[in-house]
């Protein structure tokens, strides 16, 4: 049986039922767990670059090279499901011209792996989609925790992405997210996954049982199909 929770910070209770997010120093996989592995854009190296006022911001490169060498030993282990998360945040310290090129060679790390990407997204819809439009990968893009309005949501969609909801969203979005696209996650919440389901499966009006169904085809669709 495939987990149903897609994207955790916190250690399942059962190996297996959730694919645990981590960074490749956190990667340290237990007998019959899932992960993830990415370079989240709070966690990124602290580079200098000698640009002027103006100019584009410039990282050395073999920090670049060092620093996706560190995921991509991790995902290529058979128990990561996941390149991720990735990210793309305005508000976060990392410059973000270092994020944007992180990111770059993350999915494509992803598109050579054949694992979907999952993605932290804050303030950087624009760019995410630009990116998207270059790369145009065949790996699912999966926006986990999201949080925007129903607009917002369809525009990702519209774009081909899909979209993981935690614990907090607008129900608006939910609603508006086939049910082909759609995945549930605990992220670092403590609420229980079963509650998440029953929860969504109020706000989509149809029995737990048939949501939770759904997302495991989803899942196994996504994460299981190139393996």
């Amino acid at each position: 049986m495939p987990p149903v929770d897609i994207h955790t910070h916190l250690k399942p209770l059962l190996p297996g039922t959730a694919i645990e997010s981590c960074r490749p120093e956190e990667f340290f996989p237990q007998a019959g767990g899932y992960y993830s592995v990415g370079l989240h854009p709070w966690f990124l190296p602290d580079v200098s670059d000698d640009a002027s006022a103006g100019e584009p911001q410039t990282f050395p490169e073999h920090i670049l090279r060092e620093q996706l060498e560190r995921v991509a030993r991790c995902a290529a282990h058979p128990q990561v499901l996941a390149i991720g998360e990735a990210g793309l945040d305005k508000l976060a310290r990392a410059p973000f011209s270092l994020q944007l090129e992180l990111f770059r060679r993350q999915a494509l790390l992803a598109e050579t792996l054949q694992k979907p990407l999952i993605i932290h997204l804050v303030r950087a819809t624009a760019e995410l989609l630009h990116l998207r439009r270059l790369l145009a990968p065949a790996m699912p893009w999966i926006v986990h925790g999201f949080r925007g309005k129903a607009t917002l949501a369809r525009e990702l969609l519209h774009h081909g992405l899909f979209l993981s909801f935690g614990e907090k969203y607008q129900e608006t979005a939910l609603q508006a997210t086939p049910a082909d696209r759609l995945f549930l996650e605990t992220d670092e919440s403590p609420c229980s996954v079963e509650a998440l389901y029953s929860h969504a499966a109020q706000v989509r009006g149809i029995p737990p049982q048939e949501l939770r169904q759904t997302v495991e085809a989803n899942i196994q669709r996504c994460f299981f199909c190139h393996k």
